[in-house]
């Protein structure tokens, strides 16, 4: 079967294969699974479709997928944190690919919208892009099994559909699988969103006052680190649990109109859209710095801030400061996209070795069993329960029984 792709340059291949088989000896898990499911035949001549940010763990993910016998087609979740190094070795390797690193919101619909065409019998979705652009086509959707879903947004967007009765297919919650939210959100997140952070602004931590808009796995991750580098975290909540816990995990709690005030770095966490607004960004100190480490680029109202703003340049590479009307300035980090990826190299091999494994055992579970009527559905327990016990085998731990 020939492939199909389009993608930025082809020639950048060498470079994607040296990244991919960097990863793919640290994610011990995965190759276990793979190992598991290599005789059984669920995977065989089975069409996946995969959109998710496509770098080098992501695309290790993806040839798993076609070692296993599977069709694949993939593009990138955000065009910011796609590698059009990695998807020239993907298209390569037998990977249907569509994607480019920096395109149009509009171009970024038209590459996952080519997912559609193959009619996939599985899909592993990161925000719900696959699952929304094949509701505006539901035909595409005839030999579908169902979603398995990688990110708190997109488990947002599919209960919504379900909650206005549009769902139109099953879907599982990878996202809410303990073996993903508890590393993957909270570690994963935490080390690599400081990673990009520091690597961007060469700037310390320690010592700066740091607010985290939302306390979920992602923020409680990225509290942590920011903690053990020395800042002092201040929180903002809407939810009053999560607020409670954040104030007796030992950070101040706040509203967003007081935090805005005093913080020095700004990271939104929530998975909510525009919860820093004009109203807020003109508030900060001058040099604020704002990132983003949330799935959605939707958190900071940077269209609103283009507007507001007096001026903008490009201070640093992927560093925008925007000049305002009172005299101050705001520094947006890698144009308010996920920080980790858009600026960084992303979660750690290890930590996705869990949530890539989940992802796995998810479309197996879809393609081997029946058929289920619409509706978001978790994970079952014992796949999730599989995956963490495998990790401790790999990390050598052993507990009682």
């Amino acid at each position: 079967m020939n492939t199909a792709y389009d993608i930025t340059n082809i020639a950048l291949a060498a470079e994607g294969r040296r990244k991919i088989e960097w990863v793919s000896h640290r994610m011990s898990v995965l190759n276990k699974l793979c190992d598991r499911f290599q005789g059984d035949g669920v995977f065989q001549g089975k069409t996946v479709a995969v959109s998710i940010h496509l770098e080098a763990k992501t695309a290790y993910l993806c040839l798993v997928l076609k070692k296993l016998g599977a069709n694949v087609w993939a593009t990138g979740s955000n065009p910011f944190s796609t590698k059009d190094d990695v998807c020239a070795t993907l298209a390569e390797e037998g990977v249907n690919v569509f994607a480019h690193h920096g395109v149009s919101a509009e171009d970024h619909m038209k590459e996952v919208h080519s997912l559609l065409l193959p009619r996939p019998q599985a899909v592993l979705d990161d925000g719900a892009d696959i699952c929304t652009a094949m509701h505006t086509r539901p035909e595409y959707g005839s030999r579908l099994n169902g979603f398995s879903e990688e990110t708190t947004t997109g488990v947002l967007r599919l209960r919504a559909l379900e909650q206005s009765g549009t769902l139109l297919f099953p879907a599982l919650t990878v996202n809410n699988a303990k073996s993903k939210h508890l590393f993957d959100n909270r570690y994963g997140t935490g080390q690599s969103t400081w990673t990009a952070v520091t690597h961007l602004t060469n700037m310390t931590v320690g010592g700066k006052k740091v607010v985290i808009l939302g306390y979920g796995w992602v923020g409680r991750g990225v509290a942590t680190i920011a903690q053990g580098m020395g800042a002092h975290v201040i929180i903002t909540e809407l939810d009053p649990w999560k607020a409670l816990e954040a104030h007796m995990d030992g950070y101040s709690v706040m509203p967003i109109h007081e935090a805005v005030c005093c913080g020095d770095i700004f990271i939104t966490a929530t998975g909510l859209e525009r919860v820093l607004r004009v109203e807020h960004l003109k508030e900060m100190k001058s040099g604020a710095l704002i990132g983003n480490a949330g799935h959605s680029d939707l958190e900071t109202d940077v269209p609103a801030l283009r507007s507001f703003a007096r001026s903008v340049k490009e201070v640093r590479d992927n560093i925008f400061e925007y000049q305002l009307p009172n005299g101050r300035s705001v520094v947006l980090l890698a144009d308010g996209r996920i920080v980790n990826i858009a600026g960084g190299s992303g979660h750690p091999a290890e930590i996705l070795d869990m949530s890539f494994s989940l992802q796995l055992a998810s479309l197996h579970y879809l393609l081997r069993t029946p058929k289920r009527k619409p509706g978001v559905y978790d994970l079952p327990d014992e796949i999730d329960e599989m995956v963490v016990r495998e990790k401790l085998v790999v990390e050598g731990i052993e507990i009682d029984r």
